[in-house]
């Protein structure tokens, strides 16, 4: 029997027929060439386009921050000689803090908002102006201890030489409410008022010294410097490892959540791919599924997500502290923190992944990348940025899930105020639209598919 050469006869025909390569420039490419460098030039335009838009948003967030540092509200409470058993009329420390304050105030524009408060604002108790910090009714407070005059006299009078400056007042912040903010505004700020009141205080208290007939050798820091402020830091930040869990760490929660798209969906679409040996699942079945083992993958990843933080020492087991006394690391719920913290970042993953998921059906790859670059830029730009030092139009930035995931971590990381209640609805209101987007967003999927698109 002769042997069939018709497979090879048909290889070496193709390879005969198959036109040989040709140069970029060769004729034969013309309307190929054409072809490409319109979509390209295209494709490079929206991309242009594109960051222009998003770029802009997360450069605007600072781009008047000089201007709006008076929204940066700094209490200047002077509790000096205003009630019994130290209140006297002459005094000394009190006039020079607040007469700092209000030199600041009218004579510069770049500065922090000084807010002179009367001490019967707060019950003539300084415990409560600490308290509004906390409260973050104020960023930061200036407050003149009460008698501070008079226990600076009587430290020269009687020659105490256990007097401390820095008892004459309290320099109130809380650092972990936004640890970037208070580094580069609000400690600078505070630190240049403090050097100012100083100056201002010197000034006076040298005509004092020269009306009284006391030994100043015996107290020479009542003296020089005389007064100065403890640095009372409410709720600290640290320890340094702790900055991912509540800023750049939390981009890669986004991307995570996005990419659970790409990596899962062929998993899935087995189900709705029907064959000889068995029928394709029902779409509502099919989108219950999917929804259900969503939810079920963001509980894993974002239990490990969290166990990278435990890994490095993060504390998640310290007591809970008093609001107005200094506390580092004041685990908001005790031992019960870390698994807080595990659920917020599930619910945080959710509302963020699933808004992802719904735009990667309606654009399609590549496009949805461009969603992507949006939802993380606006998610950074109102979230690791104090919107108070932001123009208004990112108001809008409270109902943004980062925004809601970062205040919730600082609560349960440092203790700081607490609105975790409104943190989890917003988030949990963030997964209800998108759930009720969902079919939706399959059905254009769907749609386009059907249609090549």
């Amino acid at each position: 029997m002769a042997p069939d050469n018709s497979s090879a006869e048909i290889g070496d025909k193709n390879t005969q027929t198959q036109p040989a390569p040709v140069s970029f420039f060769h004729s034969s490419l013309k309307a190929i060439r054409r072809r490409v460098f319109l979509q390209w030039a295209r494709t490079v335009l929206i991309l242009s386009v594109v960051i222009l838009l998003f770029m802009s948003l997360f450069w605007a967030v600072q781009f008047r921050v000089l201007e709006l540092m008076p929204s940066l509200n700094v209490w200047v409470v002077d509790f000096d000689g205003k009630s019994a058993p130290n209140q006297m009329a002459n005094t000394v420390v009190g006039p020079a803090v607040t007469d700092t304050a209000r030199n600041i105030i009218t004579s510069t524009t770049h500065r922090v908002g000084y807010t002179i408060k009367a001490a019967e604002d707060f019950g003539h108790d300084p415990t409560a102006v600490r308290q509004g910090v906390y409260n973050e009714n104020a960023y930061a407070a200036v407050i003149v201890n009460p008698g501070a005059t008079s226990y600076l006299r009587e430290a020269l009078s009687s020659g105490n030489t256990s007097y401390d400056p820095t008892s004459a007042g309290q320099m109130v912040t809380i650092s972990a409410r936004d640890q970037n903010t208070y580094a580069s505004v609000i400690k600078p700020a505070m630190n240049q008022f403090q050097r100012a009141i100083q100056s201002e205080f010197g000034t006076r208290w040298v005509q004092v010294l020269a009306r009284e007939s006391w030994n100043m050798s015996r107290v020479p820091q009542a003296v020089n410097p005389a007064i100065g402020f403890a640095d009372v830091d409410l709720r600290p930040f640290s320890p340094p490892s702790a900055a991912p869990s509540v800023t750049i760490g939390l981009i890669y929660l986004i991307i995570l959540a996005f990419f659970t798209f790409p990596f899962l969906m062929p998993i899935h679409a087995q189900f709705i791919q029907g064959s000889d040996d068995r029928p394709p699942m029902r779409v509502p079945d099919w989108l219950a599924w999917r929804l259900i083992s969503n939810l079920v993958a963001y509980f894993f990843l974002s239990l490990f997500y969290s166990l990278v933080s435990l890994a490095f020492q993060i504390p998640f087991s310290n007591p809970p502290a008093p609001e107005t006394v200094p506390a580092a690391n004041a685990n908001a719920y005790g031992r019960a923190s870390f698994v807080v913290f595990w659920m917020l970042n599930w619910v945080g993953m959710a509302a963020l992944g699933l808004p992802c998921e719904n735009m990667a059906m309606i654009l399609g790859f590549p496009w949805s990348a461009f969603f992507l670059i949006f939802w993380v830029l606006t998610n950074v730009a109102t979230g690791f940025y104090a919107l108070d030092l932001s123009p208004a139009f990112f108001a809008w930035g409270k109902a943004w899930p980062l925004y809601r995931i970062v205040e919730a971590l600082r609560t349960i990381l440092f203790g700081t105020y607490s609105r975790i209640g409104l943190d989890f609805g917003i988030l949990f209101a963030w997964v209800g639209v998108s759930i009720a987007l969902f079919p939706v967003a399959s059905f254009i999927m769907r749609w386009k598919m059907m249609r090549g698109l």
